[in-house]
């Protein structure tokens, strides 16, 4: 007789890591732009590790929830954060001479651009997550925008300022988000409030059924 038997693996949230990779590598490179501290040598690490490394991390753990947003977003922007550090290490001549002297900075206002459409739809996606995740993707808008003109010689100076005090925000909002999503889960209630889902965007299904609900009452 067979028998068949069903195995459960369970893994954790991984929105507390990847929330967190994103918060320390925003704000040390927001320090940056902001003219606190100089260079790129010591934001390197924190690009590829917590940036780069934690964001992709937390994007394999959500493949296994079957959250394909979480997966999509976190793996983009890890991977995001590792190209931009192998990117500074090429305008660093770490490569060699060759490489570093044939660099043309305005291809990486193309990589923003195309990064600035990617997080139009994340956006949207993020309106039926949580509120604090929403105005995360919203501040990285602007980052964007901000990396994309004056990467391209666009109104620099304050384009520049605008990718600087968004990606600070970033960076508070992400502490915040990865602090709440731990405790959230540690204390099994919600202890710091993240916010409710804008319940904007709902299944054709269920908006026929609440125009029914509307129209028999």
């Amino acid at each position: 007789m067979n028998q068949t038997k069903d195995i459960k693996i369970t893994t954790a949230d991984p929105s507390g890591i990847g929330l967190f990779g994103l918060a320390i590598v925003t704000l040390v490179a927001s320090s940056q732009k902001l003219g606190w501290t100089e260079g790129v040598g010591l934001i390197i690490p924190w690009a590829i590790f917590l940036g780069g490394i934690a964001q992709f991390y937390a994007s394999i753990l959500d493949s296994k929830h079957n959250n394909t947003f979480g997966t999509t977003a976190f793996g983009a922007y890890g991977l995001f954060w590792m190209a931009v550090a192998t990117s500074w290490f090429v305008q660093s001549g770490v490569f060699g001479l060759t490489l570093q002297e044939s660099v043309d900075g305005r291809q990486l206002g193309f990589v923003y651009i195309g990064y600035l459409v990617f997080t139009l739809f994340m956006t949207i996606g993020a309106l039926e997550t949580n509120k604090v995740l929403f105005i995360i993707f919203f501040l990285i808008n602007f980052l964007f925008v901000g990396l994309s003109l004056s990467t391209l010689g666009i109104m620099e100076h304050g384009m520049h300022l605008l990718a600087a005090y968004s990606e600070l925000g970033i960076a508070i909002l992400s502490l915040y988000g990865a602090g709440a999503n731990v405790l959230n889960k540690h204390f099994g209630f919600e202890f710091l409030p993240i916010g409710k889902p804008f319940g904007i965007i709902t299944k054709p299904a269920e908006k026929e059924k609440a125009t029914q609900l509307r129209t028999t009452n």
